[in-house]
């Protein structure tokens, strides 16, 4: 058993050292479900086989040295040499690969259960979210409040709340499921979404926006026209460059799930929220790859709803809820 412990500890390491090193796309949720299933197997054989084996063992030893005590008591002979606590506790001893293994079950399952059904960290890692959120922040993610979902396959099993417009969600990126994205919640299904000379319009009303100055983004270096945009009942902060062209690439590159509900003109993009699909777009309006390129996030895809800033190394400041 300690041979096969190494072997999956070699297998981890080799795993996550790729992961690291941008070989490959890890999973997490598919990583600490398997961890758990396996930390699992090794608790239970040490529940039921392992320590009933070293106790009975034990055991065994305390009735040996019982005898002999009582053999020598017979012949006279009351000294004897031994340490049989010392012993017994060797016996009892767990191996490192148990410990290592099922050792750590409890707590693998407790951050499994937590991080798929109550709460998820997630850390920024582009711009698209300025200013509302910046390049470093470590949110957390609501993973109950759009509805429960069995971790890994994303199954939905209790429904909740619908998501609305203006809520920030994070959600498993169409193009490559095996990335989370995060943007906020622009169109709801059957909603017509149109964003044309960089002004958002829904269902034929434009949206309200008011001017706030400028922004200064300390990772392009650079100010940019900031606005307050209220969104259903939610106002937040947006960048708006207006030097910039609206370009969603060329139609062959528009290639995606219901791409007939959209139009693309000089002007910008409309597009019709089919049932069970959100659009989604960044609040740094000109740096976001969102649904205006790529389409429709669906139903199945959500993670769940940010609502916490809890750390950024970089700016303590920025600590606290956004929404």
């Amino acid at each position: 058993m300690s041979a096969l412990t190494a072997i999956l500890y070699a297998a981890l390491a080799i795993y996550l050292g790729g992961w690291y090193a941008d070989r490959w796309i890890g999973n997490f949720s598919l990583l600490l479900f398997v961890l758990t299933v396996v930390t699992l197997a090794y608790w239970l054989a040490e529940r039921f086989h392992f320590k009933p084996a070293r106790e009975a063992a034990a055991s065994a030893l305390e009735a040996q040295q019982a005898q002999r005590r009582a053999e020598l008591a017979g012949k006279g002979i009351t000294q004897v040499d031994g340490d049989l606590q010392s012993a017994r506790e060797r016996v009892l001893a767990q191996p490192w690969w148990l410990d290592w293994t099922a050792g750590l079950f409890p707590v693998i399952l407790v951050v499994f259960l937590l991080r798929s059904f109550l709460f998820e960290p997630f850390k920024i890692p582009s711009g698209s979210m300025v200013p509302t959120l910046v390049v470093g922040d470590l949110i957390l993610v609501n993973k109950y409040h759009y509805g429960v979902r069995l971790p890994v396959i994303n199954k939905k099993i209790v429904a909740n709340h619908n998501p609305k417009p203006g809520d920030v969600m994070v959600f498993r990126y169409p193009v490559d499921p095996r990335v989370d994205y995060i943007k906020r919640v622009v169109g709801v299904p059957g909603d017509e979404v149109a964003y044309l000379n960089q002004r958002l319009i829904i269902n034929g009303k434009p949206v309200e926006v008011q001017a706030q100055g400028e922004y200064y983004d300390e990772d392009s270096l650079r100010y940019a026209p900031q606005f307050v945009e209220t969104l259903g009942s939610v106002p937040h902060r947006i960048l708006v460059d207006p030097k910039r062209n609206a370009f969603y690439g060329s139609a062959e590159s528009r290639q995606f799930p219901h791409a007939q509900n959209c139009r693309y003109s000089a002007e910008g993009v409309v597009c019709k929220v089919p049932e069970g699909h959100y659009f989604m777009m960044g609040d740094n309006r000109d740096n976001s790859q969102d649904s205006r390129f790529w389409g429709f996030v669906p139903d199945e895809n959500i993670v769940g709803k940010a609502f916490f800033v809890w750390m950024n190394f970089g700016n303590l400041r920025r600590i606290g809820s956004f929404q």
